[in-house]
């Protein structure tokens, strides 16, 4: 009896952040051990269920790195990147629309529908969602130390969302997932990084929280403690004395790029834990890092 008590009062301390986002936006960039282990991919798809059920509206954006680069091995196809950025041709891009729009985003909404979600897979040519340019990168050349240009070929970077569609599914009750990909000013297709779509999909809906999941704890300090709340003004001196480095760089940018556009909150939260999302929402605690004004 004490055990079912217990359960009942998880239930009631989760209430609150229930009246508080029902009817709210939240945006999830959907990436890492998340997306590849089995019991993961099931615990995320009932989050996202468990959410839509009780009237917090998602929207899904996915990555998919890991398994772009092992198919283009199996085809034959070194991968090859710069600064951490993909080089795309186009023999790469067909690769990555496959296997971004087909493959992973169709395994997506397959999870959530099964779970008895709605959920509706989209790319950014759908709609025309996702507009955007390439993107060229700086580099400085270890023998002369000078700063060139660097050319990633169908690399992009987001101009522009045009939410209609997903407002369009919204009132229909569906799930938007969405693979980053986008269209260049050409109509050429561009991909273009998972995080900085997540980010700029949230800022044009003004939802609620950005969430992106890691295969981290979240924003640690010096001695590996997680930093359980930060706000924007802290990040900068974190960047400098090296706290905040490497992968997590453009995670906090993009964080701080949309709360400066109208989102409340944002998290880095670690997606290896099963129910992360349902523990970072619905408790005070929370288990990830949440960045605010």
């Amino acid at each position: 009896m004490k055990e079912i008590i217990k359960k009942a009062e998880i239930l009631l301390d989760a209430l609150p952040y229930i009246k508080n986002f029902s009817g709210k936006t939240f945006v999830i960039k959907y990436g890492g051990a998340a997306q590849t282990k089995d019991e993961l991919k099931e615990s995320f798809a009932r989050d996202v269920v468990l959410l839509s059920y009780i009237g917090i509206r998602t929207v899904i954006v996915h990555g998919g790195g890991p398994r772009i680069s092992a198919t283009m091995e199996k085809m034959g196809k070194k991968p090859e990147f710069v600064n951490g950025q993909r080089v795309t041709d186009q023999e790469t891009m067909d690769i990555v629309e496959m296997v971004l729009g087909g493959l992973i985003n169709k395994e997506i909404v397959s999870l959530i529908n099964r779970h008895g979600g709605k959920a509706a897979g989209l790319s950014g040519k759908d709609g025309n969602l996702i507009h955007a340019r390439k993107k060229m990168i700086k580099k400085v050349t270890e023998e002369t130390g000078v700063s060139e240009i660097i050319d990633l070929g169908l690399v992009g970077e987001v101009t522009s969302i045009n939410p209609g569609i997903i407002e369009s599914l919204d009132r229909e009750g569906f799930v938007p997932v969405i693979a980053p990909i986008g269209v260049g000013p050409a109509g050429e297709t561009l991909n273009i990084n998972a995080d900085f779509v997540a980010a700029a999909v949230a800022a044009a809906l003004k939802a609620e929280k950005l969430i992106l999941l890691t295969d981290v704890a979240g924003l640690l300090d010096k001695e590996g403690a997680i930093l359980s709340t930060l706000r924007k003004s802290q990040i900068s001196k974190l960047i400098k004395d090296g706290t905040i480095s490497g992968g997590m760089l453009p995670k906090v940018s993009s964080c701080l790029s949309v709360l400066e556009n109208g989102v409340s909150k944002t998290h880095i939260v670690d997606g290896r834990i099963p129910h992360c999302l349902l523990l970072e929402i619905f408790t005070k605690e929370g288990i990830g890092t949440e960045i605010i004004l």
